[in-house]
């Protein structure tokens, strides 16, 4: 594998980077014409892996659904496992299911509960990425691995940046979440004075539909709901 790659010319990967402008742009072009016009949305984020019938599979789906009944729509990232659960509550609730899907050699796959109109695909994950955050009122993340890490910590840090608007940022699972944010807050804003403890005061961690929906209901008493740049 390394050879192959070292066989390549750097003109052959300044050609290469310039025509992937044009698939990036297409993707960006796609994705803002169909996500601007489907209203508020809540992300829910978690692993793949998680299977039909487990805790939290069942949990989301339950929470998506709530979502749905209250007036938002419900964005995942389209394929199996929690994303799947989260596209089935919103479906059997009748309300907005959207799937953003990406190319992967593995997991991925889209999900039967996504909208028809309404499953982007994606070979970029960064552009991906941009929808997510872009057009999501919310956060909702459950248990999952360095995919849905990547997406939480990206958004904290645009929060805390202000590139983007706040909006709440809620994980589901005590049990899963409290060991990461006491290291967050014991390691990088107490002793290392890394992260403010203010960087932290949209992150929520809960257990239960209930919250979830408090908490979404409550912020948006206070500011609009609108695109997040």
């Amino acid at each position: 594998m390394g050879k192959l790659r070292l066989n390549r010319t750097w003109n052959e990967v300044r050609t290469n980077d310039s025509w992937a402008i044009f698939k990036i742009m297409s993707e960006f072009v796609n994705g803002f014409e169909k996500m601007s016009k489907i209203g508020p949305c809540v992300s829910i984020f978690g692993s793949a892996r998680t299977q039909p019938g487990e805790k939290y599979y069942e949990l989301a789906v339950t929470v998506a659904n709530t979502i749905v009944d209250h007036g938002y729509g419900v964005i995942t990232g389209g394929g199996p496992g929690i994303m799947e659960a989260g596209n089935k509550g919103a479906h059997i609730g009748g309300g907005t299911s959207v799937g953003l899907n990406i190319e992967l050699p593995f997991e991925q796959h889209d999900n039967p509960y996504i909208d028809p109109d309404k499953c982007i695909d994606h070979d970029y994950f960064f552009v991906r990425k941009v929808m997510f955050v872009k057009y999501s009122q919310g956060f909702v993340v459950m248990p999952g691995g360095f995919g849905t890490l990547d997406v939480l910590f990206e958004a904290i840090t645009l929060i805390q940046t202000k590139k983007i608007e706040k909006f709440p940022i809620i994980l589901v699972g005590t049990e899963y979440w409290t060991g990461l944010m006491d290291w967050v807050k014991n390691v990088m804003v107490n002793s290392y004075k890394t992260v403010s403890p203010e960087d932290l005061d949209l992150i929520n961690i809960v257990d239960t539909k209930e919250e979830v929906i408090d908490i979404l209901d409550n912020f948006y008493k206070k500011y609009a709901l609108s695109p997040n740049f």
